[in-house]
């Protein structure tokens, strides 16, 4: 006897921040695949082109896309998708937006300028997210309400500081959008 059983739902879930904030990190330490990575070496034709400015030793960059999946339940699997974080790859973020339900933005407290074209691009959409403070290494040098202030983000935006490395921080900080997406969709009920 041959069953049908139905495919789970999928929630798609983008991940976008400014270069070097730790974008694949995050998505490789909690997917529960080999995250699928287009990383390449960074180049001499990157110089003046890309601000490496607090990441100096960065040895390669996202060129397209990270992809990572996390099973919730039998009935529903997350898809991560890690933008690029170049400014010359910043096209690229429109196709990857469409069918995302939620979003999180990475930012470094040491550059947190990097940040704003992510948190503008969610806003302008309308889509969901949370800011995952990345400190690198435990370096953190604001407070979360500076870091509120700086980004100018509204008060319904959760914030979480923690390192991109530790699996349970990515998983705290998918968890807690998925909270707020069902604030969300419970205060429009």
């Amino acid at each position: 006897m041959i069953t049908s059983q139905a495919a789970p739902a999928a929630v798609k879930i983008l991940v976008a921040g400014g270069f070097g904030v730790g974008k694949t990190t995050l998505v490789g330490a909690v997917s529960e695949v080999a995250p699928l990575h287009t990383e390449e070496y960074m180049t001499r034709a990157s110089i003046g082109v890309d601000d490496l400015a607090g990441v100096g030793d960065k040895e390669t960059t996202t060129v397209a896309l990270d992809f990572g999946r996390i099973t919730i339940n039998a009935d529903l699997v997350m898809y991560l998708f890690g933008t690029p974080g170049q400014e010359r790859f910043w096209f690229m973020w429109n196709d990857l937006v469409h069918g995302a339900l939620g979003g999180v933005v990475i930012a470094d407290t040491r550059r947190l300028d990097s940040s704003f074209a992510s948190i503008d691009f969610f806003e302008s959409r309308r889509i969901p997210f949370v800011v995952a403070i990345n400190c690198f290494h435990g370096h953190n040098t604001r407070t979360p309400d500076e870091i509120r202030a700086a980004l100018d983000l509204d008060p319904h935006v959760p914030l979480l500081i923690g390192d991109a490395r530790e699996r349970a921080y990515g998983k705290e900080t998918l968890l807690t959008l998925v909270d707020h997406l069902a604030r969300l969709n419970a205060s429009v009920a």
